[in-house]
């Protein structure tokens, strides 16, 4: 079989491109041919095929008027729909597999393939189907308010990085998307790895026509196989970020004065969360910058239990996949998909979110009884071990395809 993986960036710079190189991998190991289509930017020269990566519209930079006048680019890229042509023409795909392509290749390229009598499936790891700034979150809460086709609350509430000039070019790209029907009639079946993202876009396009399916993103637990010790420290890492709750994770840790934690990541908030903790005198945090690789993997090890505070609907973070394949308990909110994995007191334990008296007594429970965070660990790890290998991954996968094939 031949499979064509369409994804905005080439190069790996989040989750969005973990799951698509992943799923590349999985099939190369099952014997078949696997390309990608992706924009042209200087982290993709040397990819297969990479001479016909159409060039994305830089709308980040210039002046007010000439950023404007991209924005027909950003919703509907007419040479990123040539350019797939020709990859369909040259390698010749029985599907596509399509994830993040708005702003880059946009989905002129589902016409594209539509036309050249290709099926698609598309993996969902974010909102963006159903909401211009593809959180479903703003300014510190929850919005629904473009439920029902209102996408100009998206500029209205500035929304979009905060900027008018983004979120007015996203308002009109949803507008136009959900008038040329570009993802609902191009789509033979939209993916999801929660059950929560499933429901949610069920309700924006509720009385709306299309088809189904779950397919949880690939990790191959058994694969990490070192444990660590009990751990006198929480953890947590990922962005820094407003969704991310790490707000709430100092306020929380203000009231467990004895705990500790270690603060991996950088984001836009960095400097802000520091001088935060500093003026709160909290002592017993420490902010470590990114780290990747091995220097990762031995904070995870040296930790008690792994702190997931999101306050935006998650759809299925990596960093409890990767806290469990560590034998690691997580501590998270009630937010999206995050119960679908965290198994209240078995696996670690959930508190209700933007509730940091909560979250202060999870934290206390598990600082208190390092047994119990080794015995939710290692009970995490064994259920990670059987629900994600590469081999439940690819039959899923495999009946994902055949569905659409047959």
């Amino acid at each position: 079989m031949r499979v064509l993986l369409v994804q905005n960036n080439y190069q790996i710079t989040g989750g969005a491109e973990v799951f698509a190189h992943e799923i590349a991998r999985v099939l190369k190991d099952l014997g078949h041919e696997v390309a990608f289509f992706c924009a042209a930017n200087e982290n993709s020269h040397g990819a297969p095929f990479g001479h016909l990566f159409p060039a994305a519209v830089d709308y980040k930079r210039g002046t007010l008027l000439g950023r404007m006048l991209k924005i027909k680019g950003l919703i509907y890229s007419s040479g990123a729909k040539k350019a797939m042509e020709e990859m369909i023409e040259q390698f010749r795909p029985d599907i596509v597999h399509a994830f993040a392509i708005y702003n880059g290749l946009t989905p002129s390229v589902l016409d594209a393939c539509r036309e050249k009598g290709v099926p698609v499936v598309m993996s969902c790891n974010d909102y963006k189907h159903i909401c211009p700034n593809y959180k479903i979150f703003h300014h510190g809460h929850v919005c629904e308010e473009c439920k029902g086709g209102r996408f100009h609350r998206a500029f209205v509430n500035r929304c979009c990085k905060d900027s008018l000039v983004i979120s007015v070019a996203s308002s009109l790209e949803a507008y136009v998307h959900e008038w040329m029907n570009l993802y609902r009639r191009n789509v033979h079946t939209f993916l999801f790895a929660s059950t929560f993202m499933l429901e949610k876009t069920r309700e924006f396009w509720k009385g709306e026509a299309f088809r189904t399916a779950i397919l949880r993103n690939p990790f191959d637990s058994p694969s990490h196989v070192r444990r660590g010790s009990p751990g006198d420290y929480f953890l947590y890492f990922g962005r820094l970020i407003d969704e991310k709750g790490v707000d709430l994770l100092l306020k929380a840790m203000a009231k467990v004065p004895e705990a500790h934690l270690k603060v991996v990541g950088n984001g836009p908030d960095e400097a802000r969360l520091q001088e935060e903790a500093r003026r709160s005198g909290l002592d017993s945090v420490e902010f470590l910058g990114a780290l990747w690789g091995n220097s990762l993997d031995e904070v995870l090890l040296g930790c008690r239990a792994v702190v997931v505070p999101s306050l935006w609907h998650e759809n299925f973070p990596y960093v409890i996949l990767q806290a469990f394949a560590a034998s690691k308990a997580v501590i998270g909110s009630r937010r999206g998909g995050i119960p679908e994995l965290v198994e209240d007191g078995k696996f670690g334990l959930l508190y209700d979110t933007m509730d940091d008296h909560a979250l202060a007594g999870a934290l206390r429970a598990l600082w208190s009884d390092s047994a119990k965070a080794v015995e939710m660990g290692r009970a995490a790890k064994e259920w990670c071990d059987q629900e994600f290998n590469d081999g439940v991954f690819g039959s899923a996968l495999m009946a994902r395809y055949g569905e659409v094939l047959s």
